[in-house]
């Protein structure tokens, strides 16, 4: 091989660097505490509550979100011929090279917020991602996540689609607790379940 040919060079490289690419994984967080917000947690808010908080705070909220994340914009209108639809709020993450979808959810995570954030990708993708960017991700906050509508939706194996909780103030110590006990049940059965299946 002379060194004026480049493609296998170029090619050895690729193969060698693919396993460095971001993984959305590993920049968005679960949960996402909001406590610099000040809502009080005995009080019922809307949805639209909490996106005009964010915003009202968005650099501490940027903060919260990780690394790498710009603040594209806000009720983003996305048309087909006949609907119209708005995304609570959208990023741009520069190490990951591709928009952030954010669609807030007020309650339990259910199937059909699911499905709306597929619909909300999928649209992004066609009308507005660029050439250069990477595929657009979609995260939905909630503040609970229901594990059995994860297990049994396209979250499961999901590369684009994600869900995490977010809570409007630090847990009390039994409250952490118990949320580890509840992690670690789920954990068990995930387990069990591996090995009924092997």
């Amino acid at each position: 091989m002379s060194s004026k040919e480049k493609a296998p060079v170029i090619s050895e490289m690729k193969n060698n660097i693919s396993s460095l690419s971001p993984d959305p994984r590993d920049h968005l967080k679960d949960p996402y505490v909001l406590e610099f917000l000040d809502l009080k947690p005995d009080r019922h808010y809307l949805e639209k509550d909490i996106e005009k908080a964010l915003i009202s705070q968005m650099q501490k909220f940027l903060l919260e979100l990780g690394r790498g994340f710009s603040f594209v914009s806000r009720q983003q209108r996305i048309a087909t011929e006949t609907s119209s639809f708005y995304i609570d709020l959208v990023f741009y993450n520069y190490i990951l090279k591709c928009f952030v979808l954010i669609d807030l959810k007020v309650g339990k995570l259910v199937h059909q917020d699911i499905g709306q954030m597929d619909m909300y990708i999928k649209m992004y993708e066609d009308k507005i991602r660029g050439k250069d960017d990477n595929p657009t991700i979609g995260l939905i906050l909630c503040t609970e996540k229901d594990e059995v509508v994860a297990k049994y939706s396209v979250l499961q194996a999901a590369k684009q689609i994600f869900a995490a909780k977010y809570q409007l103030y630090l847990p009390t110590e039994q409250e952490l607790i118990a949320e580890l006990e509840r992690e670690n049940q789920i954990l068990k059965i995930s387990a069990q379940d591996l090995g009924r299946e092997t």
